[in-house]
């Protein structure tokens, strides 16, 4: 009696009636599938790149291996570390008086949180690009660009993932994408929650090859386990982007236009002070320095000059977010303090981890630090990259089973053509998921084998990225999805495997002595290569193990063992 009511019920919770037919919970239901489903794709592909978004630096150290080999140079012989910051300043300021005079704005960058390291210049050209210089800091004149070392490859590296998750490459449209996207995971979680009333209780259950059922216990899992951090991660992304989605509340109070936007970012502290016209020189920096370290209590980072040469100029002094602070604060703002140029009295302090604005803005300044796993160091990385991994999985353990419920029945939903539809959904899956892997791998394997002289080269590893992703798409529409899926991860599984051996071969690096120099960031990124890459490999051997018990058992059922039936 209980298996029966157990069956009515998943017969239920996985119908695809419509939304106006049966109770809440089957409108639920409803709801929750088609929602999952036609967002899936685009949530995993949010998901998985927003998962190695985590270590975004170690994936850009290992991407500018010339970066690497520098570091390990100037860890075996110290450089000197050339003039103290006031010298530094000085320097600075000659540098931009000669060369950019009439740039709005001069950041100064003199040295690192010890005192030493290099000394850099940034300002906005003509076309208000962001651009800079470095200067030798043993003597203030220009460094050629290239001395030092052979120049990084042209690379985004990991903010290629970054970028990827938040707005798709597309600017302000991806971003309103991604948002649609990730208010409809919202939907699809909590209705989700809704459908599976004892979802918890089928958390702790797993049935292996079971088929649908299998499938089911797999996405209920990974979703119970990470149910709070996919919450946490869902609405934490709409929010930091809350003034771009949700404007009427700015637009009510400040209005619209140029005037409306400087009032906006005078009250968050971000906009410049309006020109004088009357001239006055940059004064000497180093007592601004000095006094903006005292009250925000952090070693300089940089000094911003607003309106250079301007007798109405503001002078920004913001600090060093060292590892320490930076996990002791769920806002991820270092401290700030500015100063008027010509009276030298203090404009405002911010203190580490607060934020401008009042309290809202630091609210949304933690959802972001929250969002960013900008806090907790190491270990959050880490659980962030699990929990996303998880996260991940129960979209493409969700999308698959999807299609494998309907693989034997549908409901006939698009009529005439159901079976044309619940192809291309098997197709998009494939690439969807396994399509997206290769292309993420394959992104790396770019950075290696793309031309370092070749103009763009930037773009032109972006659009292997999205070329591959293309490819698997049409592999997928081509082949059998069973063959398709085999074929896709066993590929992804070759090149992540062979991921190392592409880095030995092109830079001459290689794990043992990674991991002898402590260069743990590329220990990292080859381990987990190869951790993806042994996970991929089981994966497609399982299915190519299934595909031949099945053409076994079609060829003749009486053939099949009792030991390959059980394998």
């Amino acid at each position: 009696m209980t298996s029966s009511r157990n069956k009515a019920r998943h017969k239920t919770v996985m119908s695809g009636s419509g939304p106006g037919q049966g109770g809440f919970r089957q409108a639920q239901a409803w709801l929750h599938t088609w929602c999952g489903l036609w967002f899936s794709w685009l949530l995993f592909a949010v998901f998985l790149t927003g998962t190695l978004a985590v270590f975004q630096e170690p994936i850009s150290h290992w991407m500018t291996p010339e970066h690497r080999a520098e570091e390990a140079a100037a860890a075996a012989a110290p450089a000197d570390p050339g003039a103290g910051r006031a010298q530094r300043l000085a320097w600075a300021v000659a540098y931009m008086a000669e060369h950019h005079p009439a740039a709005a704005m001069w950041e100064l960058w003199p040295s690192d949180a010890q005192g030493g390291g290099d000394l850099t210049v940034y300002w906005f050209d003509e076309k208000q690009q962001y651009v800079s210089a470095k200067l030798d800091p043993a003597t203030g004149a220009p460094v050629p660009a290239g001395a030092g070392g052979p120049a990084l490859r042209g690379t985004l590296a990991g903010q290629h993932f970054v970028d990827f998750h938040y707005e798709l490459h597309a600017g302000s449209i991806g971003l309103w994408i991604v948002g649609i996207a990730a208010l409809a995971m919202l939907v699809a979680l909590v209705s989700g929650v809704i459908t599976h009333k004892r979802i918890f209780k089928d958390f702790f259950t797993f049935r292996p090859g079971k088929g649908q059922r299998s499938w089911l216990d797999a996405h209920n899992a990974v979703a119970v386990l990470t149910l709070p951090f996919q919450l946490m991660i869902a609405y934490t992304g709409i929010v930091i982007s809350g003034m771009s989605f949700m404007p009427a509340a700015k637009l009510a109070h400040y209005g619209a236009g140029a005037a409306a936007q400087q009032r906006f970012l005078d009250d968050l502290g971000g906009g410049q002070p309006a020109r004088s016209g009357r001239a006055m020189p940059v004064p000497d920096l180093e007592a601004f320095a000095a006094r903006g370290q005292a009250l925000m209590g952090q070693p300089v980072r940089a000094v911003v000059i607003d309106h250079p040469g301007d007798a109405a100029a503001r002078i920004g002094v913001y600090g060093w977010n060292d590892d320490a602070a930076a996990q002791r604060h769920l806002s991820p703002t270092s401290g700030m303090a500015s100063f008027s140029a010509a009276t030298g009295a203090v404009l405002r302090v911010r203190l580490p981890g607060d934020a401008d604005g009042g309290t809202a803005s630091l609210a949304q300044s933690a959802m972001g630090g929250l969002h960013m796993a900008s806090f907790g160091g190491w270990a959050v990385k880490w659980l962030y990259f699990l929990c996303g991994l998880a996260g991940a999985a129960m979209m493409a353990t969700g999308a698959i089973l999807f299609m494998v419920k309907r693989r034997s029945k549908h409901l006939g939903e698009f009529g005439g053509a159901t079976a044309r539809v619940y192809r291309l959904i098997e197709a998009l899956n494939v690439a969807a998921i396994a399509g997206l892997a290769l292309a993420c791998v394959g992104y790396l394997w770019a950075n290696r084998l793309v031309p370092l002289g070749i103009g763009q080269r930037a773009g032109w590893e972006q659009r292997v990225f999205f070329g591959l992703w293309l490819l698997a798409l049409a592999h997928a529409l081509w082949r059998p999805p069973a063959k398709a899926w085999r074929e896709q991860l066993g590929l992804f599984a070759g090149l992540c495997l062979l991921l190392p051996v592409l880095d030995f071969l092109s830079t001459g690096d290689h794990l043992p002595a990674q991991w002898q120099r402590g260069d743990w960031e590329s220990v990292g990124v080859a381990l987990v290569s190869l951790a993806l890459g042994v996970a991929a490999a089981c994966a497609a051997r399982f299915l190519w193990r299934r595909e031949k018990r099945a053409a076994l058992a079609r060829r003749s059922p009486r053939a099949l063992t009792a030991a390959e039936r059980s394998a």
